[in-house]
């Protein structure tokens, strides 16, 4: 295990040290989780209250604060400090040093140099797989799929056919890129196109038969992309659908066919965006939001959890509610009600005078 002094650590997260006594420092926690060796994480008031109680010599605390009798490394961004420090202590999966005998790897494939391939991982035709990409155990590539360099895909990860990966892309367990996507059409008009139409539904026929639409797009997943376990992103049915750069996408998301991702955008568990979306660049949607098909939400924008977005936005819009509106005309609309109550209230009380007023007037 690696060890690192007090001024190797303040200067790998450009903090400023205020040194008590010195420490060798071999882990990182919380403060009552903390020994000796220990650098405490104190990056809030209850983790800072906990120093007292706490068995280590130094901690990380934000900017200004400063504890007598201990040591202190101050930063100004605490949470992009513990990142840091987490690098450094971070110990990545292992793989398998070169290819595993238990796996597939179609003779048309191509291998970079220094890839990793797990056990029983398929490699189909004519797929590449870039430079020191490491694939971890029961992960599928389909053919003609092109993974960039320094890759690494947790194990049961399956990518499609014709799909395309970026460099430094990471795929968590169970990851789907390039499923088809869910596009049917009946042979006259359905619910949900009536629906659409007339806002009611005038007809049924118990006998449609519903027709497969095939998708022959791919997914393309842009440079230093996160995917989280679970997510599944399906391929487009002409155009592809495309991540951008720097995106970091959770787990158990759903992004349906056609859509359009732009770069660093942050999308969190159990969000499902329907297809032929677009979203802009360092567009923020929060957990359990649900956009339906063919809106567009501006870039810079943020979808606030559960979210039901049913029309398009312009960028720098903060999106609430269901149906969602924006955040100005949800508060106002929550305004209302509590006014509403208020004034209920009050009719409720005066109530017994407006019968009385109504019952003389009935006797003149």
């Amino acid at each position: 295990m690696p060890t690192f002094t007090l001024e190797e650590i303040t200067h790998i997260v450009g903090g400023m040290l205020t040194k008590v006594e010195d420490a060798k420092i071999s882990q990182i926690a919380p403060p009552l989780l903390s020994d000796e060796n220990t650098l405490a994480l104190a990056l809030g008031e209850e983790e800072i209250a906990n120093l007292a109680k706490s068995k280590a010599k130094a901690a990380l605390v934000p900017l200004g604060v400063q504890i007598d009798g201990f040591t202190t490394i101050e930063v100004e961004r605490p949470r992009l400090a513990m990142m840091k420090l987490l690098n450094l202590f971070y110990v990545a999966p292992v793989v398998y040093k070169g290819v595993h005998p238990t796996a597939v790897i179609d003779p048309t494939a191509k291998l970079g140099e220094n890839v990793e391939i797990g056990a029983n991982v398929v490699v189909s035709h004519d797929a590449v797989i870039g430079d020191g990409t490491k694939i971890a155990a029961n992960s599928y590539i389909g053919g003609g799929a092109k993974i960039g360099k320094n890759c690494f895909f947790h194990a049961g990860v399956n990518i499609g056919d014709r799909v395309q990966v970026g460099n430094d892309v990471i795929l968590h367990h169970g990851v789907s890129l390039g499923a088809d996507g869910f596009s049917f059409v009946t042979e006259n008009p359905d619910n949900i196109e009536q629906a659409r139409k007339d806002g009611e539904i005038k007809e049924t026929n118990a006998k449609h038969v519903i027709f497969k639409i095939p998708s022959i797009g791919a997914v393309v997943i842009g440079n230093n992309v996160e995917i989280g376990a679970n997510t599944t992103i399906d391929r487009g049915t002409i155009e592809n659908t495309t991540i951008g750069d720097n995106t970091k996408i959770d787990d158990l998301v759903m992004i349906g066919h056609n859509c359009k991702v732009g770069e660093g955008c942050l999308i969190v568990s159990q969000v499902g965006i329907a297809g032929s979306c677009v979203i802009g660049d360092r567009v923020v949607i929060a957990g359990q939001a649900g956009l339906a098909d063919h809106i567009e939400i501006g870039s810079d924008s943020i979808v606030t959890a559960k979210a039901g977005v049913t029309k398009s936005f312009p960028e720098k819009s903060i999106i609430v509610g269901i149906p969602a509106m924006p955040r100005k005309d949800f508060i106002k609309q929550l305004k209302t009600m509590k006014d509403a109550q208020e004034i209920f209230a009050k009719f409720r009380k005066y109530e017994p005078l407006l019968k009385e007023f109504e019952d003389n007037i009935g006797k003149e």
